[in-house]
């Protein structure tokens, strides 16, 4: 049989004589044995063993590529020939090591290639883990096809030495990129919300309203958003895993509608605190967390719940809704995390209907600040859940969101040192089973173990956003467009 040879580090051969060892090799990021969309952007990786010398092979049918060095970074057109002919089967990689004149070849591995599709792009914010230094974030969009990632939003282009500001809760109508909205505090304060190529500022303030709207879900066919309103309070705390507490004193659902510029109120039930909206997939339904809580003497006290914060336990509930007459029903109860000792929150629903994944923690809502925080799916056909041990590790998963196609979600880890959320990313079957989880690819491979800045909020997209930084920051400092507020 002929064989394709495609590009590869000068001359390289692989060794013909070696000893074999059945051991898998050390490599970073850990791609042994994951599943892979068949549009996913080269796994580059790193050997990570003091040897002398490094070979690594990557085959599928025919063709093959061979790298000498510690990492191994396939060019993306290469990839693509070997994913291309892997569809549906593996690609096969194995890696030579020379050690004090010793040629060894670790036990190989599969890459194992899907022919599910995953959207091209993925948005996020990146933001250091300082509350010194939260001022310099960005959000921005990757293309999952291949390394080319770009600014969508530049906090520092509307801060200024005497004005501060942070921009967050970016989210996008049916992943489509020309209909997407995210959230600025403090200076230039505001939502901005882009509606098939208008780019608009809204002031949502209202004395009838707790806060601006944030937590963004879309309607998946009107021009609606639904938010929580909350006033958000933080601790800090001087031991223990979990440093720090983020929570909300009082917080409740609005709606807003883009095209009338109109809010109100969907859930403001006394003693509850109502947050994390998500429409289901029909648009009928609207999921959401709320906890309850009762003040002493019925006044908000700030200290008191900051002291008693690990009282609050979320459930999950959902409210009928009629698009027609835009009116909801009574709230349901989906999932009774209390009733368990714990607390739910971040409902995502897949494509088809079927799957609810939500973060499930002992306490609070804020479940990306503590380490206990793990995934569960819900079957809502039979109202079954179970945690996702094969994507929990022992550090903190939270943030997640599902591709359009429902066959992979990605989500926000602290696996890899406790401190820093990466995304990754893993294949869900028809059954709700989902395969091992691989990290983002980059084209440096080290540059995670590098980087001093955490994802937040992966959102997967069908294509770019092509408004600039500079045109989001000239529409941020503008004047926001006033919003009416319609009792319900």
């Amino acid at each position: 049989m002929a064989c394709l040879l495609l590009a590869a580090c000068g001359k390289v051969s692989v060794p013909e004589q070696y000893e074999t060892m059945d051991l898998l090799p050390k490599i970073y990021p850990d791609y042994t044995d994951v599943t892979v969309p068949c549009n996913i952007a080269p796994l580059c990786f790193e050997q990570l063993l003091d040897v002398d010398e490094t070979v690594t092979r990557f085959t599928a049918g025919d063709a093959e590529i061979v790298y000498s060095g510690v990492k191994a970074c396939p060019e993306v057109d290469d990839w693509r020939e070997l994913t291309s002919r892997a569809v549906g089967g593996d690609i096969h990689v194995e890696i030579y090591v020379l050690k004090d004149g010793r040629w060894v070849r670790f036990k190989p591995f599969d890459i194992h290639v899907s022919p599910d599709s995953i959207d091209p792009y993925l948005s996020y914010r990146l933001i250091s883990p300082s509350f010194v230094a939260y001022e310099e974030l960005t959000l921005n969009q990757r293309c999952l096809e291949d390394f080319d990632e770009r600014v969508m939003v530049d906090n520092m282009l509307c801060s200024t030495e005497s004005g501060g500001q942070c921009v967050n809760c970016h989210n996008f109508q049916q992943y489509n990129p020309r209909r997407m909205q995210f959230h600025a505090r403090q200076n230039h304060g505001g939502t901005v919300i882009l509606y098939d190529g208008k780019v608009e500022k809204i002031n949502m303030q209202s004395d009838s309203l707790l806060s601006a709207g944030v937590y963004p879900s879309w309607h998946p066919t009107l021009p609606l958003i639904a938010y929580s309103t909350d006033k958000t309070m933080q601790s800090f705390h001087t031991s223990g895993l979990n440093k720090v507490e983020v929570f909300d004193s009082e917080s409740d659902l609005i709606l807003y509608d883009v095209e009338r510029h109109e809010v109100s109120t969907v859930q403001r039930l006394p003693g509850e605190l109502e947050v994390f909206p998500f429409w289901a997939p029909d648009g009928r339904s609207l999921y959401f967390c709320s906890a309850h809580f009762e003040y002493p003497g019925g006044e908000t006290d700030a200290s008191e719940i900051a002291m008693r914060h690990n009282e609050l336990k979320y459930n999950l509930y959902r409210l009928s809704f009629d698009p027609a007459t835009r009116q909801f029903g009574e709230r349901e109860l989906v999932y009774d995390a209390q009733g368990k000792g714990m607390s739910a929150t971040l409902p995502r629903i897949s494509p088809d209907g079927r799957w609810l994944m939500f973060a499930l923690g002992e306490a609070g809502c804020f479940h990306i600040w503590h380490h206990d925080a793990d995934l569960w799916l819900m079957d809502l056909r039979t109202g079954e859940a179970r945690e996702m041990d094969e994507l929990n590790s022992d550090k903190t998963e939270s943030y997640h969101s599902w591709s359009s196609n429902g066959r992979w979600v990605v989500f926000s880890s602290r696996r890899n040192d406790g401190n820093f959320t990466r995304p990754f990313f893993a294949h869900v079957d028809t059954a709700g089973h989902a395969t091992k989880p691989f990290e983002l690819p980059e084209l440096n491979p080290d540059k995670h173990r590098q980087m001093m800045k955490s994802y937040n909020v992966p959102e997967l997209m069908r294509g770019r956003v092509e408004v600039t930084p500079q045109q989001m920051a000239d529409v941020l400092k503008g004047e926001g467009t006033p919003v009416k507020f319609v009792s319900r």
